[in-house]
């Protein structure tokens, strides 16, 4: 069996499972689970999936009816992307939009990695009355290789003005912060439940109520007829089991955004060579994206991994290869595109945890 890292820092990509989903999937092994059957076994699964919606909502903010439980953020992102015909969006946004949507009108970004607010109220100014309709603004809310927040409320505030529909992917959102889909003008959401330390293969979009959906998939009609096929029972009672541990750690994340800063100091006065992405403005508490030396991304990432500490490349691809981030590259990074690495603790991580870290990256 290979070495396990001492350090985990590559939360970005997946948290460890929580102790909470564990158990409340371990409970639902063994009975037969479809929730579409109305004998015994099918309603004790529709109850366990049930419970497990309200307690995704409350994370989110939601109501339990808005959400549509999905394979993952990826699909939930195609999901919403899918029931319009014009895409605005970011130059920053994660694949699964970039590709679902090739197509898509783009907004570019500032050094920080933030969205030209500008421009996009002039392309949404610009538009035919006829399209709007058919149209949706998709941008995400905080970006998963950089951790910066978008001004989100003036995203939804000119998607409204223009009466465009408005999505956002708040995959690494979840679960740092309080969340108010409900309140917060947007009319779909994106989730996924193994950023938070539920299991991988399951997510959710969040659908304000009234709105259109249409399945990708043609099937049975499961979720009120909005994502076709059996729901996957045990992901879904992992994700609220996740969820509702979750609640009580948003002060974690809030607490780690100082302990990442006191990294980040540490490394910018013990070394000569550390540029800092999106450090000027908001980002979420647990993340960090930096360049070292001039050595490649995939080379610092294989240093630490040696080292006992597992972080990522921003860039990295479903391949496990490393290529150059579209998303530096958007901010004008230049050659550092190809050479930054993200550090992203998650809700295990401690303080100690940042401290050996600093340690570590001052001694390579």
């Amino acid at each position: 069996m290979a070495r396990q890292p001492q350090l985990y820092f590559d939360n970005n990509a997946t948290a460890p499972l929580r102790p909470e989903a564990i158990a409340a999937m371990q409970a639902m092994m063994g009975p037969p689970a479809n929730p579409s059957s109305v004998h015994g076994y099918g309603r004790a699964a529709r109850m366990a999936v049930e419970q497990a919606r309200a307690d995704v909502a409350m994370l989110a903010g939601c109501r339990s009816a808005d959400i549509v439980f999905a394979s993952g953020g990826t699909e939930a992102n195609n999901l919403a992307l899918s029931v319009f015909d014009h895409v605005i969006t970011s130059a920053v946004e994660h694949d699964s939009v970039r590709r679902a949507a090739s197509d898509a009108t783009v907004i570019g970004v500032d050094s920080n990695g933030l969205i030209d607010l500008s421009h996009l109220g002039q392309v949404l100014g610009d538009l035919p009355d006829d399209r709007r309709q058919r149209t949706l603004v998709s941008v995400m809310y905080a970006n998963n290789e950089t951790g910066v927040i978008q001004p989100i409320d003036e995203v939804v505030r000119l998607a409204r003005d223009a009466g465009v529909a408005v999505h956002s992917d708040m995959v690494q959102m979840l679960g740092k912060q309080h969340l108010d889909f409900a309140a917060s003008g947007l009319d779909y959401a994106s989730l996924s439940a193994h950023k938070i330390g539920g299991p991988t293969g399951v997510g959710a979009l969040l659908v304000r109520p009234g709105l259109r959906m249409t399945s990708l998939l043609s099937g049975g009609g499961q979720e009120q007829g909005r994502r076709s096929g059996t729901e996957n029972v045990l992901g879904i009672v992992g994700f609220g089991a996740a969820a509702k541990a979750a609640f009580d750690d948003v002060a974690h994340f809030h607490a780690m955004a100082a302990w990442r800063d006191r990294l980040e100091m540490r490394l910018i006065k013990g070394r000569n060579d550390v540029r800092l992405f999106g450090a000027g403005v908001s980002r979420i508490g647990n993340t960090s994206c930096l360049a070292l030396n001039e050595k490649s991304a995939e080379t610092l990432v294989m240093a630490f991994d040696l080292a006992g500490a597992a972080i990522s490349a921003g860039s990295a691809c479903s391949s496990g290869k490393v290529h150059e981030s579209h998303v530096l590259k958007a901010m004008n990074a230049g050659e550092d595109a190809s050479r930054a690495i993200r550090i992203s603790g998650g809700w295990n991580t401690r303080e100690s945890d940042f401290e050996r870290l600093a340690e570590l990256v001052l001694g390579l």
